[in-house]
């Protein structure tokens, strides 16, 4: 009798230690997540960091018009600098405010205006596209960030490289 009642005790501290170590398991991941939210740099170098939607505009929004919202090179020889200026036009009533344009890839590198563009004023986005050891058909994105209705605005440049004879 005495055999079997240590036999049930030892039985329940088990399966009570392997719960205790699933709960610990369990806060450790979600400390883990946690902290990836928080700084994905530390989170380790397989993580994978959290996604950052961009903020709405909280001012007054405004409108933006493009010329063109894509353009395409054509043929380009491996190495070539491509440049590109989209023109646009703030359509509204209120000031329009680029807060960001990001490149999709570091090839590709963006400037604009870090002013106001007044109402019924123009202004241009410049995109550069660097061509070395980028052979063969290509398309990159360029996001604007703005005080506009939609807030964000893709811009596209494209082109054939020819590799290196």
């Amino acid at each position: 009798m005495t055999r079997n009642f240590l036999f049930l005790l030892t039985l329940v501290l088990g399966l009570f230690l392997q719960s205790c170590a699933n709960d610990s398991q369990t806060e450790t991941a979600d400390a883990e997540a946690t902290a990836m939210e928080a700084a994905p740099e530390a989170a380790g170098e397989n993580a994978q960091p959290a996604i950052v939607q961009p903020e709405a505009p909280t001012g007054p929004t405004t409108n933006i018009s493009f010329k063109e919202v894509e353009h395409d090179f054509g043929s380009l020889k491996d190495g070539d600098i491509a440049r590109h200026e989209y023109v646009f036009t703030n359509t509204g009533t209120e000031p329009l405010i680029i807060s960001n344009v990001k490149a999709g890839c570091g090839c590709t590198a963006p400037s604009w205006p870090k002013e106001p563009i007044a109402p019924g004023a123009n202004g241009k986005i410049l995109v550069e596209f660097d061509t070395k050891n980028k052979p063969g058909p290509q398309t990159k994105n360029v996001t604007v960030y703005a005080n506009t209705e939609l807030g964000t605005h893709t811009l596209t440049i494209k082109g054939l490289v020819e590799p290196k004879g």
